[in-house]
């Protein structure tokens, strides 16, 4: 018995060398980077997956096969770690990312095939991945020069939304906007994308959708109370109930008068406790819990309006969208506590009821989007489309600059880095030029997914950037290059480069793995499975 396996317990997995090892760990890449692929660009295709929880999902997001995906194999996933990194820190770009990884790692096995030392393709494609970012910093084509302005925030969330939501983005981008611009702070770099919230609203179409500056909630209010203006609102962290005592007491009641007095006393308790909050100049009291219909008996009497939210992350943003204090007791709010809202109103959109805290100040903390579409489906696809805009909105405050699109960058750097790459001598010179041709995956795969020729394309594309259109990228629409300057096509510069460098980094560390170890799974009965409210039965 080998050393290893009298160390190791019986039933552990041991894979060793290239071929056990480096192929299979770059074919499981492979195959992740091809189901991803084919969803890249406005015109890819969507996936139907069902997760684990048997939970339905049609999309197109990357991030979201990814996260659905349960990948076991341990390669694949430091690949799904880095787009995950991808993703929280830019919001877009994951596609790129892995099917860049994918591209390089089997460029590495074609060279491993003909007898090149890992070593040798880890030094090359370090070099080139350093000289590509190097490149990248000198092909910025425009920048955005102000964020309060709708106009060139419209123009850069286009391309965004565009690969989402193909033939919607003259519709959703502006509304997106200003939503982003309504509440973007005097600094803003303390943008916080959280503060743009959507809210799915089953029926209608994708034109029906509309920006709010405040916060809606998919609910009704409480009583027969609809409407305020000029409100102010009180936040209850708790319910509005009396609740029952914490020992336990028996009362002793010998009579109708004393039951009657009891009962009183309740609601003389209750009434002046309302009293206190209405005294106080409350119009609208919004509460995390239960009201009792003595409390609610009251508030409708002195005009009250009741909202009930059963979550505490809504109280935590009601009191952002209205500037109050969640109050812990039961009681009046002191006049630091309360909150102001110009309207607070239920309306009635598609046969869903919702209560709108809608604000008109300058400087609102919270807007809202409200999403329309006829499947559940599409509600989701809508709210990843706004999420990745709303992101870039925040990665544009750190890093005004963006790049051509629909390829043109990725062939510029293609055609620059063959450049120099053959003036480079020694063995990683054939790393650096299979880094440069990796590159070709962007409008390749534009092109397969629009149903054009993918090696036509590319020639012409080389062609073009040979001759000095370093703008010129695939037009998917009419199958040829244009300069995609003109058609309004950028890309975020942060955003690109931070998928290049993830994709290389994800590439080496694959790259110098040369053993994979894996323990027995433990024995015992496995967890049952847990279905949420949301999830879906399988089909």
């Amino acid at each position: 018995m080998s050393l290893q396996y009298a160390l190791l317990k019986e039933g552990t997995r041991h894979l060793s060398g290239v071929d056990e090892a480096v192929f299979k760990n770059i074919e499981a890449i492979k195959d992740m980077s091809r189901i991803i692929k084919t969803s890249f660009g406005p015109q890819g295709m969507s996936k139907i997956l069902i997760n684990s929880h048997e939970r339905l999902f049609v999309t197109k997001d990357s991030s979201t096969v990814l996260k659905e995906l349960d990948i076991f194999h341990p390669a694949a996933k430091l690949v799904v770690m880095n787009a995950t990194r991808q993703q929280e820190e830019v919001g877009d770009a994951t596609n790129l990312m892995v099917s860049l990884c994918g591209e390089l790692l089997a460029h590495a096995e074609s060279l491993l095939r003909i007898g090149l030392h890992i070593s040798d393709i880890i030094t090359g494609y370090m070099n080139a991945g350093a000289k590509s970012l190097e490149l990248l910093n000198t092909l910025s084509v425009s920048q955005i020069d102000d964020l309060l302005s709708q106009e060139q925030v419209t123009k850069f969330f286009r391309p965004v939304i565009m690969s989402k939501q193909y033939g919607f983005e003259d519709t959703i981008a502006p509304i997106v906007a200003k939503a982003c611009i309504q509440i973007c702070p005097k600094n803003p770099a303390t943008f916080d994308v959280d503060n743009v919230r959507t809210v799915k609203i089953l029926g209608g179409a994708v034109t029906d959708m509309l920006s709010i500056k405040g916060i809606v909630f998919p609910r009704d209010s409480e009583g027969t109370i609809k409407r305020v203006r000029n409100a102010k609102v009180a936040v209850f962290a708790n319910g509005l109930d009396q609740g029952k005592p914490e020992t336990k007491d028996v009362y002793l009641v010998t009579s109708p008068d004393q039951l009657e007095g009891y009962q009183k006393s309740e609601e003389d308790r209750m009434e002046k406790i309302v009293k206190e909050i209405v005294d106080a100049g409350v119009t609208v009291v919004v509460c995390h819990g239960k009201v009792s219909e003595l409390a609610m008996h009251f508030l409708e009497r002195y005009q009250v309006m009741v909202i009930k939210l059963m979550s505490k992350f809504d109280i935590t943003r009601t009191c952002k969208a209205v500037g109050a204090v969640p109050v812990l007791r039961m009681g009046a709010p002191t006049p630091d506590e309360l909150g102001v809202c110009d309207d607070v109103y239920v309306e009635e959109i598609a046969g869903t009821k919702i209560v709108v805290f809608s604000q008109s100040k300058e400087h609102c903390r919270i807007s809202t989007i409200i999403l329309r579409g006829a499947t559940e489906n599409i509600l989701d696809d809508l709210e990843r489309a706004v999420e990745n805009a709303v992101s870039l909105y925040k990665v544009m405050t750190r890093d005004p600059r963006f790049v051509a699109g629909a390829g043109a960058t990725e062939m510029e750097l293609a055609t620059k880095l063959k450049s120099i790459g053959q003036s480079i001598s020694g063995q990683d010179q054939y790393a650096f030029k299979k880094f440069a041709e990796a590159f070709e995956i962007v409008p390749r795969t534009l092109a397969e997914n629009s149903g054009n020729d993918s090696t036509v394309a590319i020639s012409d594309l080389y062609a073009e950037h040979t001759n000095g259109n370093q703008y010129a990228g695939f037009d998917i629409e009419n199958g040829i290059p244009k300069n995609v300057v003109d058609l309004g096509i950028f890309d975020h510069l942060a955003s690109k480069e931070r998928a290049i460098f993830l994709a290389t980094d994800a590439t080496i560390s694959v790259l110098k793995v040369d053993q994979i170890l894996m323990c027995k799974p433990a024995s015992g009965p496995k967890p049952p499975k847990m279905r949420g409210p949301d999830d879906h039965p399988g089909i």
